[in-house]
């Protein structure tokens, strides 16, 4: 994949996080792909990863990602992105949350991401939950 190609497939990415369609965030991953989210068990599969998805989707119904960057070394793809929604899905606390982290992606020969490991400071992501940005 070209640097160009890489920039678009991550501005697709993060529009499709924004999109309110799961399936969209799974039709980036390979078939049998893999989603692991701060060292948790991976999601296989693009009907698991949908799930990731759907959840986040769910608690953070205006959720926008935005892509901070992309690029790729010897160690692989890294994905930067940026979250912003309000908690009001079921048993929302309608609190604002502001949150940054990555994704290291395996690109298969498809173009499709085979592995993606992503991380974020989850302590804050839940305190944002709770209390909003701002507090």
């Amino acid at each position: 994949m070209t640097p160009t190609g890489l920039t678009r497939f991550g501005q697709g990415y993060a529009k499709a996080w924004c999109s309110q369609n799961p399936d969209s965030v799974a039709a980036f991953f390979a078939e049998n792909g893999s989603l692991s989210v701060n060292d948790g068990a991976p999601a296989i599969g693009r009907a698991a990863i949908a799930d990731v998805a759907r959840g986040f989707m769910r608690d953070l119904p205006d959720i926008v990602v935005t892509m901070d960057d992309v690029s790729r070394d010897s160690g692989g793809t890294k994905f930067l992105w940026t979250l912003n929604g309000t908690n009001t899905g079921p048993s929302g606390t309608g609190k604002r949350v502001h949150i940054s982290g990555y994704e290291l992606w395996k690109i298969d020969n498809d173009g499709l991401i085979g592995e993606s490991k992503g991380r974020f400071d989850s302590a804050e992501y839940e305190r944002q939950l709770k209390y909003g940005v701002d507090d």
